[in-house]
């Protein structure tokens, strides 16, 4: 893929996000997150999605596949499964070995499956990527799993609420390092909430992911009522002008690739205020495992369930077309510093991606453009 190639897909991308935007049409989903259950065996110091009832209602997997395989997902790039814990469901294998069989009809777009644990099911995780693996790559789709972690050792433990957390998690991480050996379409990472306990444990964190050959994902905890429910806890997650600095220094490292995201929240400890691209609403949408679509996992605006309307109807839907017309302006957006919807953007909003590609010079964009998964959207 060239540069030249890029840079004409990003000025029609542009143009094009701007007329959605402007518009409120809405285009193609490439990327869906489906949070599958909100039961979870952590009892973390930042999230309350654990005190969710375990009588809600989660949907099946037939519910899931009859979802994906509506002619309005045709175009899906990228599926996100997430909890709670994934894994905690015995019917993970089933929903992933059915979201194969979907690749070769409605999903022959789909490149990867993301799934985000926890860690601490090793006796489950590890047979269910024997168990996966290889029918994902006849399929050609990559399996990346990315495992929460907050510290190295005992603070880790107390940030999970788990007792031996560190102990489990390491082993499952290690389990999995061994299976990537076998199949190369695992690809694993780390996914680090910065917290006001855990500032000083960040470099750690990189050392080890750096020794494992992990990506990683590090940034700041999100309050909000929606995803994570947990704006009870905002008094106790306050960064101090001290933590703030040792972020700043942090992210100052020449060891993140991630040149934008890390630029973006210098700035944004710097000036209170979060200024980037999003495209939830447009190419993203976040599923509960209910049913219920929100364009964004951070705001609390419903847009219906797809257990009882057509999805067609819910995307096109005038709440949906208002939200896609206010996007960037709504109160959560000005402190999100969420790394995954700013990922999902850049290659759909077109023009900020186009200036990183000036700014940085074509082989360093290249380089990035391959380390953040992003070819597949070209």
């Amino acid at each position: 893929m060239n540069i030249l190639f890029i840079t004409l897909k990003l000025i029609l991308k542009g143009i094009k996000y701007r007329f959605y935007k402007l518009t409120g049409i809405s285009p193609a989903t490439e990327i869906l997150s489906l949070e599958i259950t909100q039961r979870c065996i952590a009892r973390c110091i930042m999230c309350n999605i654990w005190k969710t009832p375990h009588d809600n209602p989660e949907c099946s997997v037939k519910e899931w596949i009859n979802l994906l395989s509506a002619r309005e997902l045709k175009n899906l790039k990228e599926l996100d499964i997430t909890g709670g814990e994934p894994f905690i469901r015995n019917d993970l294998p089933e929903l992933l070995g059915n979201i194969c069989e979907l690749k070769s009809s409605n999903l022959k777009k789909l490149k990867s499956i993301a799934i985000t644990s926890n860690g601490f099911l090793t006796d489950t995780i590890l047979p269910v990527l024997d168990e996966i693996l290889p029918v994902m790559e006849e399929n050609k789709l990559d399996l990346i799993i990315v495992f929460a972690m907050d510290a190295i050792g005992e603070i880790h433990n107390k940030i999970r609420n788990f007792k031996n957390g560190w102990d489990k998690l390491n082993t499952t991480i290690q389990g999995a390092i061994k299976a990537r050996k076998k199949y190369g379409n695992l690809i694993i990472g780390l996914k680090t909430t910065i917290l006001p306990v855990n500032i000083n444990e960040l470099d750690s964190i990189m050392e080890y992911a750096e020794r494992n050959n992990l990506f990683t994902i590090i940034s700041p905890c999100i309050i909000t009522k929606n995803r994570y429910n947990n704006t009870d806890l905002e008094n106790n997650l306050i960064f101090s002008e001290n933590d703030i600095s040792k972020m700043i220094g942090f992210y100052a490292s020449p060891r993140f690739l991630w040149s934008y995201h890390k630029d973006m929240l210098v700035n944004f400890f710097k000036n209170k205020k979060v200024k980037k691209p999003c495209s939830a609403g447009f190419n993203y949408y976040f599923i509960r495992s209910t049913g219920d679509i929100f364009s964004c996992p951070l705001i609390k605006a419903n847009l219906g369930n797809f257990k009882n309307s057509p999805l067609k109807e819910i995307l096109t839907s005038k709440t949906a077309k208002n939200f896609r017309k206010q996007s960037g302006k709504f109160k959560e957006c000005i402190s999100c510093t969420e790394p995954g919807l700013e990922r999902y953007a850049l290659p759909f909003e077109g023009f900020h991606y186009l200036k990183i590609m000036f700014k940085s010079g074509g082989k360093n964009f290249l380089s990035l453009h391959q380390h953040m998964g992003l070819d597949k959207y070209f």
